[in-house]
């Protein structure tokens, strides 16, 4: 395969539950993926996409600007900001490591690409665990996350309102009829930042899709997830789905 290089980071979990059956009980745990849907849309495309689970990225996330330079783009999906800082020789054997929110922040100022799709660990995230906030990483994205627990569930959905122009390569052959959606991260919008898709009036307004730059680099923010829950079924149906992503992709690579 040829194409862009995209190193995807996050969307991983592993959960545990007690199983009771009246005085006899034991434990299981499952490991679990939320980027299935959106990798299987991008495969066979221009973009060559690496997946790096949540577990993995705490050790094998680049370390250097040299690293991070092998990528075209960057994209951080419901990974928290404690396993980027925390690599394994720190965490466990109290040794220096480099601060990797810092070298994403060097990595898109001379000209890497910088994604960030919603989760319960993305921007500030669940009880604010994911610790974005005040971070180099916030920096240089195009809007400022809140220093508390974020997330605004939707549960009975909101369609997505497009503001930005339908020329915008983003948002180009996607029209303005949209599947719905569960639910967001709350973020701030940057002065200078460009706003293609909100949410409902219901909520505000608040944003959905947005672009930016710094330095000689590019950043897109999705504030709603790649897959379920708060993205149903019927939005990764739809036609646009595929090209939302790889359209966000490519304008933040520069391809445009």
């Amino acid at each position: 395969m040829s194409g862009y290089k995209v190193l995807l980071a996050g969307e991983s979990w592993v959960s545990a539950s007690s199983h009771v059956k009246g005085l006899d009980q034991f434990s299981t745990s499952t490991y679990h993926t939320g980027a299935d849907e959106l990798l299987a849309a991008l495969k066979d495309g221009p973009l060559d996409v690496r997946f790096m689970p949540s577990h993995e990225a705490q050790s094998a996330f680049p370390q250097s600007l040299e690293a991070m330079r092998e990528y075209d783009a960057i994209v951080l999906s419901d990974i928290g900001a404690n396993t980027l800082l925390l690599h394994p020789d720190t965490w466990i054997k109290s040794k220096p490591t480099p601060n990797r929110l810092r070298l994403l922040r060097d990595y898109v100022r001379e000209g890497g690409a910088l994604l960030m799709y919603g989760g319960y660990f993305s921007f500030q995230g669940i009880n604010g665990g994911a610790r974005y906030h005040n971070t180099p990483v916030e920096e240089v994205l195009p809007v400022t996350c809140l220093p508390v627990d974020d997330r605004v569930e939707v549960p009975e959905s909101f369609i997505p309102v497009i503001t930005g122009s339908p020329n915008h390569p983003i948002l180009a052959g996607l029209g303005k009829d949209w599947p719905m959606l569960l639910g967001f991260n709350e973020v701030v919008l940057k002065d200078g930042a460009e706003v293609h898709a909100t949410v409902s009036s219901d909520y505000r307004s608040l944003p959905l899709l947005v672009s930016g730059t710094y330095g000689k680099g590019r950043t897109v923010v999705w504030t709603s997830d790649v897959g379920p829950h708060w993205l149903p079924s019927e939005f990764i149906a739809w036609d646009g789905y595929k090209k939302l992503f790889e359209q966000q992709l490519l304008w933040a690579i520069g391809r445009d």
